[in-house]
């Protein structure tokens, strides 16, 4: 049987991976180390467990008799918790070399790897018309300090996995992955999510500003969840081991976002721009010429309609979780 574990899979990109694997009746194995209460999405169909996959002991043990792993398990989350735990986002190193020495002992026939783009040097990305970033652009190496060297040591460990071991893998880097079920409060949430929280709560609170991280120049291109997960399968299932750029080559302002996001909630709003707040780089966004000439792969939802999306689901939650705290009172 063709078994397939997700590690990660109490996350955002991680549950709705498993969803998709599920629905394509694929036999799942579900892991994660937060408990299964806490997991974004639990479907019933897959093997769920609760485990710290850092430990190589539970790697071996939930390898085996699996023939393809997907790794997308990392402490991470947007740029201020990024900037501001560079040792928990190391720490992730310990998750990736161990599921790979687990795949060389337990026989795993393919693994994938979930990069991102902060392994990109950030040389590249200090002007807001910066050019979009190639696979190649990742070298000579200055990433993103913590999360970005990880992930970029962790891409070079599955190489020489590869190269030493014959660990077929497969490598992608996610550009700013957004959409329902996922984080949208708490300090790990990303910009699409943080900002339609903004100004939901404003519209609800009958507020007029929000605030707003750095001076909304900054660009960058965003990616909704489902493009996301069918360009991972498309890679994964594909024959070529090279790295990938996984994202939108739809380049936006933060402002710019703003503005849509403004326009789907039918709510005028003024902006209190925090210039001391974490940023990141000044642009960024993805080349996609490599994977549509190899994969024949481009996302398909726009910014406009993914935001959408997930703003009403972001408006749903917040509405129903404060009917819930109204209702206590009585």
């Amino acid at each position: 049987m063709n078994r397939y574990l997700v590690v990660g899979a109490g996350g955002f990109i991680g549950g709705h991976l498993v969803n998709k694997l599920i629905s394509l009746k694929k036999n799942v194995v579900a892991v994660d180390i937060k408990p299964l209460k806490f997991w974004f999405q639990l479907n019933q169909k897959s093997k769920n467990y609760s485990a710290d996959m850092s430990e190589y002991k539970n790697c071996l043990k939930y390898s085996k008799k699996i023939q393809n792993i997907l790794n997308l398990a990392c402490n991470m989350g947007g740029i201020g918790f990024i900037e501001n735990n560079k040792t928990q986002c190391m720490l992730s190193v310990m998750i990736n070399t161990n599921l790979l020495r687990a795949c060389v002992e337990n026989k795993v026939k393919k693994y994938f790897f979930s990069s991102s783009a902060c392994v990109y040097n950030i040389n590249a990305q200090k002007n807001l018309n910066a050019k979009p970033l190639k696979e190649t652009d990742a070298y000579p190496a200055l990433p993103e300090d913590g999360y970005g060297w990880e992930k970029l040591f962790s891409e070079r460990m599955c190489r020489h996995f590869n190269e030493d071991f014959g660990v077929d893998v497969r490598i992608v880097r996610y550009h700013n992955v957004y959409g329902p079920l996922g984080t949208f409060d708490g300090g790990r949430e990303k910009a699409p999510a943080a900002l339609c929280r903004k100004v939901i709560n404003a519209k609800i609170n009958n507020q007029n500003k929000i605030e707003v991280w750095g001076d909304g120049e900054q660009t960058r291109s965003f990616m909704y969840i489902d493009d996301c997960i069918e360009g991972t399968l498309k890679i994964f299932n594909s024959n070529y081991k090279d790295v990938f750029n996984l994202g939108s080559d739809e380049q936006v302002s933060i402002n710019q976002m703003l503005n849509k996001i403004e326009k789907i909630s039918n709510f005028a709003f003024k902006r209190k721009y925090l210039l001391d707040k974490p940023k990141g780089v000044r642009g960024r966004s993805s080349d996609n010429t490599f994977i549509r000439s190899k994969i024949n792969w481009a996302p398909t939802i726009t910014l406009d309609e993914g935001l959408r999306k997930t703003y009403f689901w972001i408006d749903e939650e917040i509405r129903s979780k404060k009917n819930m705290k109204k209702f206590s009172k009585f």
